[in-house]
């Protein structure tokens, strides 16, 4: 089974961008975040079109997720449990072929003096409890999606720069620890744990993408029963450098069937 996750930032502005590199790279499952769109507004015909089952969940102008699956989704959950005044668009999950699949976009948390940062600490919190709650079933679990989570300096180009960062700040970072510590693998770092500028981010500032000054923020998180399956976990840093890119570009595991 091949998932991509992909932060596509505007679906309807990235959709010949998306489309093609689905084409191609052929996923059976596909976790999108910062679809900004409403989920009446999602271009599912175009998905469709490839073979995917559509599942978005969608909010006007900002956010939004969504789940594309080759295979029937069973079971869907739309938003993170633990708060159910949170009207933000940032989680859907579901099982495709026995696998419980989630395409999550957790907040940034900047500026870390305001109201956004404490959201983001208590969303992790969610996270780290649903999670939890996900390992008592009997099914394999991933976790994908733009976590916003810097996890160590060799996930950023200037460590020291970002120390202060929403997505880099110590407390930031434990959170993600502790979603890890209840038996999740991450993906990408558990095959190559010493690879330099494997980054999933580039600012469209400052010339970041030419100057390689990147970021990885987009992550799986595997259940133990997933983990024993994982053959691969890539970046593709492709997409990012045509036109119109999004500034974040796919990553892509592979579980043995």
């Amino acid at each position: 089974m091949k998932i991509a996750t992909w932060n596509v930032n505007s679906v309807k502005a990235r959709l010949p961008n998306v489309l093609e590199w689905l084409g191609s790279a052929d996923p059976d499952v596909v976790l999108l975040q910062e679809i900004k769109c409403e989920t009446a507004a999602f271009p599912a015909l175009e998905f469709q079109s490839l073979g995917y089952q559509v599942h978005a969940v969608g909010q006007k102008s900002y956010n939004g997720v969504a789940l594309l699956s080759k295979q029937p989704v069973e079971d869907l959950l739309t938003r993170l449990p633990g708060a159910p005044e949170d009207e933000q668009a940032r989680y859907v999950e579901g099982t495709v072929a026995g696998v419980r699949i989630a395409s999550l976009y957790l907040p940034n948390g900047n500026p870390v003096g305001t109201e956004k940062y404490p959201y983001k600490l208590r969303w992790m919190d969610r996270l780290r409890d649903h999670a939890g709650d996900l390992l008592a079933g009997d099914r394999p679990v991933v976790l994908g999606g733009d976590y916003n989570v810097i996890p160590a300096d060799g996930d950023v180009y200037d460590p020291a720069g970002w120390r202060e960062d929403a997505l880099f700040r110590r407390e930031t970072r434990l959170k993600f620890q502790e979603i890890l510590a209840l038996g999740y693998t991450e993906a990408f770092r558990a095959l190559h744990p010493g690879l330099a500028h494997a980054y999933s981010f580039w600012d469209y500032q400052a010339g970041a993408w030419p100057r390689d000054m990147g970021l990885r923020i987009d992550h799986f998180l595997l259940s133990p029963r997933a983990a024993d399956r994982l053959v691969s976990c890539e970046i593709d840093r492709g997409p990012r450098g045509r036109e119109k890119a999004s500034d974040h570009t796919p990553v892509v595991l592979t579980l043995d069937a």
